[in-house]
């Protein structure tokens, strides 16, 4: 008996959406033990699946380790595998996989920052993301203006954008002074610029972004900008949750991964703000003023602090 559909083995296993890659398998790109796929062919172990004529290592959804990454996006860095202009990707700083990739679950833009689950499960990442799932995002927003009432109703009731209606499930202040102040909001949806579209509708211009909540899983209190965390299996089982998926025993970390995760936790890892600045230092030698030792664990962080009583600039 076959295990699963193709397009489904597919998406699982990172090389796109179900959708595209049933778009694949029509246009002839697929091979099932040299013969040419078709939609709602079915896979198994053992079977040769092939795409553009490089092997797939197929294995079932039991036996493939569940893995999920959150990473602190900074600014600057675009969600993409790659750029035909050269700018640094989210997917850069990751750990490399063999015969496996991650998959990134939603995005933020360049200008935005804050926390991008990855995952080596597909399906994981497809069900995350789709709307009808509903999964929670929550943002720390600092605003040129001040939402009044009014305008909080109206960003929860429901404003009519170039794609359609979109709403705030919640919006509360956030602290700051002077002309820019923090909002922290909710969506359930991952449109395009959507934060920043709803606030410009009302006239009100976003200064910074940061998401702080995707689903069940909250920015680490420990992870620094530029680098990522790996989620141990009560995590990873919260997520799958969510989604009505099935929990795989094999999930998150072990042994050794685990014991060096632990340790990151205890004594984090210093942010990474941006490509030039890591190439830089690795070019030149730390003058002894700026190398501070346990100071560095103390580095500015992106985050408005504890969430409230940040003053803006």
């Amino acid at each position: 008996m076959k295990d699963e559909k193709l397009q489904k083995a597919l998406a699982r296993m990172g090389l796109g959406s179900r959708r595209q890659m049933e778009d694949v398998i029509r246009s002839g790109r697929v091979s099932i033990n040299s013969a040419p796929a078709t939609i709602g062919d079915r896979v198994s172990i053992g079977d040769e699946i092939r795409v553009d004529g490089r092997l797939i290592r197929y294995k079932a959804e039991n036996e493939k380790r569940r893995r999920v990454l959150a990473y602190y996006k900074p600014e600057g860095e675009i969600c993409s595998a790659t750029d035909p202009e050269g700018r640094p990707t989210v997917f850069e700083r990751l750990p490399k996989l063999t015969h496996d990739r991650w998959v990134m679950v939603g995005r933020l833009d360049i200008n935005s920052t804050g926390l991008l689950l990855f995952t080596n499960d597909g399906e994981l990442a497809h069900r995350l993301m789709h709307p009808s799932n509903e999964i929670t995002r929550e943002y720390a927003v600092r605003v040129l203006g001040e939402v009044t009432p009014d305008i909080a109703k109206n960003l929860t009731a429901g404003v009519m954008l170039e794609d359609g209606m979109a709403q705030f499930e919640d919006i509360k202040e956030g602290g700051g002074d002077g002309v820019n102040k923090w909002y922290h909001v909710k969506l359930k949806e991952g449109r395009n610029r959507e934060v920043r579209r709803l606030f410009e509708s009302q006239g009100l211009k976003v200064s910074r972004l940061l998401r702080t909540r995707y689903g069940s899983i909250s920015l680490p209190k420990e992870l620094r900008t530029g680098r990522f965390l790996e989620l141990d299996k009560k995590d990873i089982n919260s997520l799958t949750d969510l989604v009505s998926m099935r929990p795989r025993q094999d999930t998150g970390l072990q042994g050794a991964a685990k014991r060096k995760q632990d340790r990151i936790k205890d004594k984090p890892l210093k942010a990474r703000r941006d490509f030039q600045r890591d190439n830089k230092r690795n070019d030149t030698k730390e003058s002894p003023r700026k190398n501070t030792g346990d100071k560095g664990s103390r580095q500015r962080s992106d985050r408005p602090t504890d969430n409230r009583n940040r003053r803006s600039k």
